[in-house]
């Protein structure tokens, strides 16, 4: 995403004709245009906050999560940093596997053993955004 603002002005300008304009076919938001069809759970992944991302997940059709870096004080390498606040691939991939467990789409302890194959409690594992852009 390039702009989670953006996404967000647009759902709500839809939002707004839709209220403004009764008996008028109601515009779709983008994201939810984009998104039509698709199956499976939307997981948005943030440098910050999650309630950045998070400010779109009323426009979102599917099971929605949000990963981001919410805290403060925590300084070491960038790898390091997205593994500590879960927003790294790693992290996207178990949280795509707890929202499929709560739907029963994949086999019992798949979370579990995610976490213990990417070894997602240890900062020092995280392999996300090193120099020259992300791994």
């Amino acid at each position: 995403v390039t702009s989670w603002n953006e996404l967000r002005r647009d759902g709500l300008a839809a939002e707004e004709h839709a209220f403004l304009n009764p008996g008028q076919p109601a515009r779709t938001p983008f994201i939810t245009e984009q998104l039509a069809g698709t199956t499976g759970p939307v997981i948005a992944v943030s440098d910050y906050m999650k309630a950045v991302p998070d400010q779109i997940r009323q426009f979102i059709p599917n099971d929605f999560a949000s990963l981001g870096a919410d805290g403060f004080g925590f300084s070491d390498t960038r790898q390091a940093a997205r593994r500590y606040f879960k927003n790294d691939t790693h992290s996207i991939v178990a949280k795509t596997l707890q929202l499929l467990a709560a739907k029963g789409e994949v086999e019992e302890g798949a979370l579990e053993r995610a976490i213990e194959k990417y070894r997602l409690l240890d900062v020092n594992a995280g392999t996300t955004g090193g120099a020259g852009g992300d791994a």
